[in-house]
């Protein structure tokens, strides 16, 4: 297994990368951590941020730019690739890949990737999960999902005895900002305005902040965000229509120096979010993603799970330059502790 390759000039000409320097300023025939990666031209910019690559050449990993045009396995030698394309043809060049060169640790399956492109199975793992301990308990709201028909959106919901305001999401998680376009419906006869497929949660009162929670690998970090505002008896006789919300827990709608009530902006205990990101890691089969998490209004210690994300804006997480160069580099050298030992 190569643990760490050796990039030359002309291998990274071809990549139509600059070629690294190293830390004691040599060029690249050293020993490089190589990551190849495959994103959208907007995950590029957002995550391959100047401040990351430059840690990253200090560090001696060099990152990669995989032409999709190109038989993946002509392109490389990788350590490791990184990943967030969603068309199917793209998903089995990677898991064909993946059989062809175990030695490459690829982030994350394509295959567990998929439990979260779907809202309808995105939370049903943490449903299962039950947890509960000392520090809190983790929920998610009661949903239904809605395929097609939005004159049968009534009756659904009260076979289904939801209760009124709903949040309805789409159903598809592909990367658009779409896909993460909220309405809040606050009474039955404005269900059928609503466009399926589609998921309806129970809206869940949170004091307006909602914790987002990035996972990667082990590590774990919590950022506050403003969220949709609580909704009271007030608003549900005053209002009879659809109310349509862009994605609202975007970095420009960062709370963590805002004055908010204590009560309402302390952090989950980082007991029950280790518990959490472990048990989730596990399940999912992923290292990448960030959990979207509220707390009840009035009740301390109930958490609800509201979205899980694979591969989320890191850029916008604070150190995630370190955070992620360091992640990298356990992941080489865990495997090259378990070479060594012949497991």
């Amino acid at each position: 297994m190569r643990v760490h390759g050796e990039v030359s000039d002309d291998e990274a000409a071809v990549a139509g990368e600059q070629v690294p320097i190293s830390p004691t300023g040599a060029s690249a025939g050293q020993q490089w951590l190589v990551v190849g990666y495959a994103l959208t031209k907007k995950k590029v910019k957002s995550f391959l941020q100047p401040k990351l690559l430059a840690l990253a050449r200090k560090k001696g990993i060099h990152f990669v730019s995989i032409d999709e045009t190109r038989p993946l396995s002509e392109q490389g030698p990788f350590d490791i690739i990184l990943h967030k394309l969603t068309s199917k043809e793209w998903q089995q060049v990677l898991e064909d890949y993946r059989e062809e060169h175990p030695e490459v640790t690829v982030l994350d399956p394509p295959n567990a990737i998929q439990h979260l492109h779907n809202r309808q199975s995105m939370l049903q793992e943490v449903a299962d999960l039950n947890l509960s301990n000392g520090y809190g308990e983790v929920c998610t709201p009661r949903q239904l999902v809605i395929m097609k028909d939005p004159s049968s959106i009534p009756d659904a919901v009260a076979k289904a005895g939801l209760t009124l305001p709903l949040v309805a999401k789409p159903l598809v998680v592909d990367g658009t900002s779409k896909s993460h376009e909220l309405s809040l419906a606050y009474l039955e006869a404005s269900l059928p305005l609503l466009d399926p497929p589609l998921v309806l949660q129970e809206f869940v009162n949170h004091g307006g902040i909602l914790f987002k929670v990035y996972i990667v690998g082990e590590t774990i970090r919590v950022v506050r965000r403003f969220s949709l505002p609580d909704v009271n008896t007030y608003d549900l006789g005053n209002n009879d229509g659809i109310f349509r919300f862009p994605r609202v827990s975007c970095a420009t709608n960062n709370a963590e120096d805002a004055d908010v009530d204590p009560c309402i902006a302390e952090l989950p205990p980082k007991p029950l979010l280790e518990k959490l990101g472990k048990e989730l890691r596990r399940r999912l089969g992923l290292r990448l993603f960030n959990i979207d998490m509220i707390r009840e209004h009035g009740r301390k210690d109930r958490y609800y799970v509201i979205d899980i994300n694979y591969f989320p804006g890191y850029g916008k997480m604070p150190g995630y330059e370190h955070i992620f160069t360091d992640f990298l580099l356990s992941l080489v050298q865990s495997k090259y502790k378990r070479l060594l030992s012949g497991c």
